[in-house]
């Protein structure tokens, strides 16, 4: 789960982590009267899940409480488009002021789980408000990376390590230390999967500050955290993944025609790949998992068909716990409560298969049975086309 930048800084707060003060502005007088109250400057954000924000426009400095105000209006409600949103863009629903900052330098920062070596990972740059992509395909040996052993934890000598790399000195090296070690506890308190710092900013008086912030929480974590939990923004999430999550299914919308049903997030991205190995483009994926019932499996179908693009669905069940009747029964219901005008291809194999196989048969329906996953493929990808 992502959160916004405000409620990222409101974390670092929490932890000691330098971040410049700011609030979130409930209409333009708001906004009016939050900039009179840092000195008649403020820099106003647009606030969305995504990075490159000032390229788009949701990031611009208010040089007086009155442009402040006009700012707000522009931003409330824009549809912003980034690099990283798409060319669909996100619509803003939220406006952050925020102090402004005397900067000298711009650096880059973050900690990431970094899943070839199964260790928190530090990224460090002097090269600040770039996006670390483009650094490292142009710059790569201005990026440092610093893995950090689980058993012993961010030691005083790493965090030095990387204030050296990213040459502060004096009160501004002091600070960055304390800066990262508050940082990492953050990470590993909060159940992290990545913080993103840029750009990190040392200003003309020395001090180490988060200008702006990413978060990402490990979503199997969010039980033990419900007050990240309440950070949880449904207008920054695709309807249908809000929708699917409501009955415990993991649902992920792509931008092809196949929609995928299938049991096991290793069984589904192999369903994807060979899909498109056979010239086809998979519309989702989404994984019923190993307990689902008749309900799940209709609401899953539901899910998948209230995407437009959609035409076709391929279902792909290798049952263990999960039992192919229960799978074969769920379409069954899907077809006619809810109707299904495109072509299903359907493969079960695994636990009650057979059985799974005879409710297909006997339902009456249209339904093309495959056998083997090279032949599901092959007939959905002709089946669509």
């Amino acid at each position: 789960m992502n959160i916004h930048e405000f409620q990222a800084k409101e974390l670092l707060r929490q932890y000691k982590v330098a971040t410049p003060d700011g609030r979130v502005a409930t209409d333009a007088e708001d906004a009016r009267q939050i900039t009179k109250a840092y000195g008649g400057k403020s820099v106003v954000k647009a606030q969305i899940h995504a990075g490159g924000r000032g390229k788009g426009g949701g990031v611009k400095f208010a040089t007086d409480p009155d442009k402040a105000a006009e700012l707000f209006k522009q931003m409330l409600g824009m549809n912003l488009v980034t690099k990283q949103t798409g060319a669909e863009g996100r619509r803003v629903y939220t406006v952050f002021i925020s102090d402004p900052v005397d900067i000298d330098r711009e650096l880059y920062l973050s900690f990431l789980v970094d899943r070839v070596s199964s260790r928190i990972t530090i990224l460090a740059s002097t090269e600040g408000g770039v996006e670390i992509e483009e650094v490292a395909a142009k710059t790569p040996e201005k990026i440092v990376r610093v893995a950090i052993d689980p058993a012993v934890g961010l030691s005083a000598f790493q965090a030095r390590e990387v204030a050296f790399a990213l040459k502060l000195e004096g009160d501004a090296f002091k600070k960055g230390v304390t800066f990262l070690q508050n940082l990492y506890r953050l990470f590993v308190e909060k159940d992290c999967s990545m913080v993103e710092v840029n750009p990190l900013v040392v200003t003309k008086t020395g001090d180490v500050i988060a200008l702006d912030a990413k978060m990402g929480f490990d979503d199997n974590a969010l039980f033990r955290h419900p007050d990240i939990l309440a950070f949880r923004d449904l207008h920054e999430e695709a309807p249908e993944e809000t929708e699917a999550s409501k009955f415990n299914l993991n649902f992920i919308k792509l931008d092809g025609t196949i929609g995928c049903m299938v049991n096991g997030a290793g069984l589904a991205m192999g369903t994807m790949d060979i899909i498109k190995y056979h010239g086809g483009s998979p519309a989702n994926f989404l994984d019923v998992g190993g307990s689902a019932t008749e309900d799940a499996v209709m609401n899953a179908f539901r899910i998948i068909l209230q995407d437009k693009a959609v035409k076709g669905v391929m279902v792909n069940i290798f049952g263990g716990i999960m039992r192919c009747d229960i799978v074969a029964g769920g379409i069954v219901k899907a077809a006619k409560q809810i109707g299904i005008k495109v072509p299903v291809v359907v493969r079960l194999e695994g636990t009650n298969g057979e059985e799974g196989k005879k409710i297909l048969a006997d339902s009456g329906l249209n339904l093309i049975v495959a056998e083997g996953l090279e032949d599901a493929a092959k007939k959905i990808v002709a089946a669509t086309k």
